[in-house]
């Protein structure tokens, strides 16, 4: 059995063969997505690449934010950059309507 990057790379050479890959987060993948008017892109969990970043125990969980966001996140490339999938825990629920406060 392939690793998922092989797996992924094979997938989306046929789809998109110019996709880009995220150097050292190949265990951060999720799969691919598509967005609207533009070529599938490798998609990868925010939150597995933060733990990625902290295994080695040389970089805090802020370290790890602010060197995925200024270094990967903010690394644009193009319309073939990957994206990062910030994953919530599907039993939170964030109430964001503050206008129907009971008073």
């Amino acid at each position: 059995m392939g690793n998922k990057r092989s797996n992924i790379e094979d997938e989306l050479c046929e789809l998109n063969p110019d996709a880009l890959f995220a150097d050292g987060f190949d265990d951060a993948i999720i799969g691919y997505t598509r967005r609207c008017g533009l070529d599938y892109v490798v998609c990868y969990s925010y939150n597995k690449a933060i733990e990625i970043l902290m295994a080695d125990g040389s970089l805090t969980y802020e370290d790890a934010i602010e060197h995925m966001e200024y270094n990967v996140v903010g690394g644009y490339i193009g319309d073939n950059t990957p994206i990062f999938i910030e994953e919530v825990e599907p039993d939170v629920v964030v109430d964001t309507d503050t206008d129907n406060e009971e008073e």
